[in-house]
């Protein structure tokens, strides 16, 4: 079978990639091995994140569907002495800034949502999973070889292949793209259900509405969130040193019962009965990055190339905006356009790197120095804030900011780019020892697993 556009994974990333290439006049192929709807975290999202969705004409749509509304995200800081609060913005052509709202999700509904609106619009549905990525000897990628539910195999030819396969990280463990690397926040473990009979805000605008995000803060890399997803549920999570987790040697329910209240006092207020709605799931809540994750028919979408902390709920905002950037860049590909080009997808790359790193300095100066941080937040950048909060994150929305580079300053750190377009933070907590997680001389690609991560991994033949 020969295809034009191959995307792998039928997720929001996937499915807001495809519609995108639709408008560019390109019908693509979704590969989704799962059966929606399907559980999965991450219910919140930001103000470009819906803004993604207004462009998309899905607007009414979310309403249509009761997601609750999200005017902003108020964070509660050790012993719920202090908090802060971050508005919903958006931003107009002049650049003007206005209070805005946006919608938290069951991901279940909305990823099917997603992939049928998806369909509906043209793109094609194919069930089966990746099994194999297809180079040619250049390191160009020719195709992707998928099994289907039947336990059939073929070989799709493809132009463009976009890896919207999350934390699957397809192309990367096929050692299509660099070598994938480890970050800062591999020690951590999640934690999380649905609640019922939880007490929410008291308002239905503002820093007071019901259906806003809340952060718990316990201490550095310690914390929990609380999402509402419809009128009853919410989404009750906490992230927690996986040393703590093994040392109790708890089932995972267990530990999330005994653990949960005691992350800040605002949770029991919040929570007078823990009755669980759904089971308590758990994820290993690690960090990585992938180098050279655009290359001559690939293009990996968020989480397939990087992923950092899921705190402030980013994860949605950067795939869905990743994949409308690539929309356009794809039609060019296929006109023959970008074809004198060693990576013909180098300033995309270069362009998601440096928006990834501004959150990612963001997130660190947030867990290194809480109180510098909030004092950002209340009155010295707060506008800059706001937009960060958002997900407006990229050079075209001026950014690295002031308070972009006050955080890099207060880390000391600096942010360089090396001749493969490929971030490298100097003299933050990036620990060279601990990374890549393979290297371009290990075995052949599908003849292996990895056991672990970083130092002291073992190769397990499968």
């Amino acid at each position: 079978m020969k295809i034009d556009v191959l995307i792998i994974g039928g997720g929001p990333g996937g499915s807001a990639a495809a519609m995108f290439l639709l408008r560019e006049g390109i019908t693509p192929v979704i590969l989704e091995q799962e059966e929606f709807p399907r559980f999965h975290i991450g219910e919140s999202l930001t103000g470009e994140a819906a803004q993604v969705l207004r462009r998309l004409g899905l607007g009414e749509k979310m309403d249509e569907m009761a997601n609750p509304i999200k005017h902003g995200v108020r964070v509660y800081g050790t012993n719920a002495t202090n908090s802060w609060y971050v508005k919903v913005s958006a931003r107009d052509q002049n650049w003007m800034l206005s209070e805005s709202t946006t919608w938290q999700v069951r991901r279940s509904e909305f990823d099917a949502m997603m992939l049928k609106e998806a369909e509906t619009r043209g793109a094609k549905i194919m069930r089966g999973v990746a099994t194999r990525a297809l180079q040619n000897p250049d390191g160009s990628l020719r195709g992707i070889a998928i099994r289907y539910p039947d336990g059939r195999e073929e070989e799709i030819e493809t132009k463009v292949v976009l890896d919207c396969s999350g934390q699957s990280t397809f192309l990367a463990n096929q050692k299509v793209t660099g070598p994938k690397y480890m970050g800062s926040y591999d020690k951590q473990v999640a934690f999380f259900s649905h609640v019922r009979g939880a007490t929410r805000g008291s308002g239905t605008t503002g820093e007071m509405a019901k259906d806003n995000t809340l952060i718990f803060y316990a201490k550095k890399f310690h914390w929990a969130w609380f999402i509402p997803i419809d009128k009853d549920v919410v989404s009750v999570g906490m992230v927690t040193p996986r040393a703590n987790f093994l040392e109790k040697k708890q089932t995972p329910e267990e530990y999330y019962r005994s653990e949960l209240f005691s992350i800040n006092p605002e949770l029991p207020r919040r929570i007078p009965k823990l009755d669980l709605a759904e089971k308590v799931h758990v994820i290993p809540n690690y960090s990585y990055q992938v180098r050279g994750f655009c290359g001559k028919g690939y293009i990996c979408i968020g989480d397939s190339h990087r992923f950092i902390d899921p705190i402030f709920s980013f994860g949605l905002t950067v795939t869905m905006r990743e994949g409308e950037f690539a929309a356009p860049l794809v039609r060019q590909y296929l006109e023959g356009k970008l074809d004198n080009q060693e990576n013909p997808f180098a300033a995309h790359q270069m362009a998601c790197e440096k928006g990834i790193d501004n959150l990612e300095d963001m997130i660190d100066l947030f867990w290194e120095q809480p109180f510098a941080f909030s004092t950002f937040v209340h009155s010295r950048y707060t506008e800059q804030m706001t937009d960060a909060f958002a997900g407006r994150i990229y050079e075209f929305e001026h950014q690295p900011s002031p308070s972009m580079l006050s955080f890099r300053k207060l880390l000391k750190r600096t942010r360089e780019y090396d001749a493969d377009d490929y971030s490298i933070p100097i003299g933050s907590r990036y620990h060279p020892e601990r990374a890549p997680l393979w290297e371009p001389d290990s075995p052949v690609a599908g003849t292996e697993k990895w056991i672990g991560r970083g130092r002291g991994m073992k190769l397990a033949e499968t």
